[in-house]
């Protein structure tokens, strides 16, 4: 494989996982994956964070693809790209149970 396809491959993993790298962020995620669009304003109540600084997650969502919006009049609704995300976080709680258990053997 191209060692600069490879870069780039290893970039946009890496932006999107930043982009990811919030609490906030990942609960704006998993309220998104409940249903099939939720309306920003909605989105403040959930997170307990003023419009602008939910804008401002979704915002770094959208840019790294996660997340696309469609304005209606003065409301914005928000909605996943893709569905997969719940698998990945599922994996990533796999491992921190691993790693957990693994400190509870060496404890006991």
């Amino acid at each position: 494989m191209d060692a600069r396809i490879d870069q780039r491959r290893y970039e946009t993993r890496a932006r999107i996982l930043k982009a990811l790298a919030h609490p906030s962020r990942l609960k704006l995620i998993d309220k998104l994956s409940e249903r099939e669009e939720v309306c920003v304003c909605d989105l403040t109540e959930t997170i307990g964070c003023d419009m602008s600084t939910v804008s401002r997650h979704l915002a770094q969502l959208r840019a790294a693809g996660i997340v696309e919006s469609e304005k209606r009049g003065q409301m914005v609704f928000y909605r996943l790209r893709v569905k997969c995300l719940q698998s990945l976080f599922g994996c990533i709680e796999s491992v921190a149970r691993s790693h957990v258990e693994e400190h509870l053997v060496v404890l006991s």
